[in-house]
């Protein structure tokens, strides 16, 4: 006898999805370009709420995949959700679209930086940029928080893991792969438990 699985795709024909390989790179290119300072709200929104591509559920596990991986985790969530419906082709479509005008853009704004850099209006904008961020990073953990409850463990179990994760990397700055290793390996290790037969 198996354990349990999360639904997957394959479970939900019905599920959308994206239409062809130049939809995954548009789609993948407007999220880059809405992602100025912290993309992880907006791909949420897009993929979850407005296009629908992937469950709260399967979104959570792809990040948490994602965050596990080398590399950027944002690339690694658009090579997962490409791949899955396109296979290869799809993978590096959705790469493609979300760093093809993204890298464009950032080169343009290194020189123009270069130039402007030392100014005072330039050091306030970028100081609101990331107030900005931070608020869009606080306002999708609480919006992810709320797939905790449909979570295999109690919450009286998730609960402590998640503070621990926030005390670890915000307040005692340990490196974020210890971080995953312990407490990652501590609630898979437990959830696995929890859905063995």
């Amino acid at each position: 006898m198996t354990a349990p699985h999360a639904p997957t795709l394959a479970d939900d024909p019905d599920q959308p999805r994206p239409e062809s390989l130049s939809d995954l790179f548009f789609s993948f290119t407007w999220l880059a370009l809405q992602g100025f300072g912290g993309v992880l709200a907006v791909i949420q929104r897009e993929m979850v709420e407005r296009k629908r591509w992937l469950t709260q559920e399967q979104f959570l596990e792809d990040w948490a995949v994602a965050q596990i991986m080398p590399g950027p985790n944002v690339v690694n969530l658009s090579l997962m959700v490409g791949g899955r419906h396109f296979g290869l082709r799809g993978a590096l479509a959705a790469l493609a679209g979300m760093l093809t005008v993204p890298l464009l853009i950032v080169l343009v704004l290194g020189v123009l930086y270069t130039g402007l850099g030392n100014h005072p209006q330039m050091a306030g904008a970028l100081r609101g940029m990331a107030a900005v961020s931070a608020g869009m990073i606080a306002a999708t953990g609480i919006k992810l928080a709320a797939a905790l409850a449909r979570h295999p463990l109690p919450l009286w179990l998730t609960l402590p893991l998640v503070v621990l994760g926030v005390l670890a990397v915000a307040v005692l700055r340990l490196p974020l792969v210890y971080v995953l290793l312990v407490l990652g390996g501590l609630g898979c290790t437990l959830t696995y438990r929890k859905l063995s037969p």
